[in-house]
């Protein structure tokens, strides 16, 4: 009973738009306590914070806007306790979206998200969702040490599955990036104790578990 009360606890933010159960198994897996819960009392609570998601960036702001959990998500990004939002969730992290019409996000991160472009420079087509798994790469002044990709390498690969991505307006707080095709991806960003993940670290085998297992310890 004492070890299990000695758990982090990781409250994975349930407003419909995430595959929580694939999250609240891969954060098990970090020997943690997953919680999916809509309840901003529960998720304030909790030792470490996931913001899940998949689907489109105005379904999602409304979600969260109906459960009235943005002034939640954005408490916890103030008061620093470590927030991870992935794939979709990482983008509602942002100023704003421009899919289906403009839509105001958490604003927690400075930053548009924008569509893929759709041809290359060559004039091939791109495909559209980017699927797959791809390699994360860093820029020359971006440390990996002490953040979620410390147990991981320049060249991992991770899976991805999205149409839109974030345009960061500080490069700073990209700490990796992934290249598909001529497009540039921000892959993984950071401020403080928020960091968000374009790829999905719960379907990225032991490679994504290794950074679970960075936020679930360390944050």
């Amino acid at each position: 009973m004492l070890d299990h009360m000695k758990k982090i606890k990781v409250a994975i933010i349930d407003y419909g738009a995430g595959n929580m159960l694939s999250v609240k198994r891969a954060v098990e897996a970090c020997d943690a306590i997953g919680i999916c819960t809509a309840d901003p009392v529960i998720i304030e609570k909790a030792d470490r914070i996931i913001l899940p998601g998949v689907g489109a960036f105005s379904s999602a702001m409304n979600a969260l806007n109906n459960l009235k959990l943005v002034d939640s998500i954005q408490k916890i990004a103030s008061n620093g306790k470590p927030l991870l939002g992935i794939c979709l969730g990482m983008q509602l992290l942002f100023d704003e979206s421009e899919e289906f019409g403009l839509t105001t996000g958490l604003k927690i991160l400075p930053g548009r998200i924008v569509k893929i472009p759709i041809s290359r420079k060559n004039g091939k087509l791109l495909k559209i969702p980017h699927i797959g798994w791809s390699r994360l790469e860093s820029y020359p002044d971006a440390s990996w040490k002490n953040t979620i990709l410390e147990d991981n390498n320049i060249g991992d690969e991770f899976y991805f599955v999205h149409s839109f991505i974030a345009e960061a307006s500080n490069r700073s707080h990209v700490l990796a990036y992934t290249q598909y095709e001529d497009v540039i991806i921000n892959s993984v960003v950071r401020s403080d104790n928020v960091t968000g993940c374009q790829f999905h670290p719960e379907k990225s085998g032991t490679l994504g578990i290794k950074i679970l297992n960075q936020f679930v310890s360390h944050g």
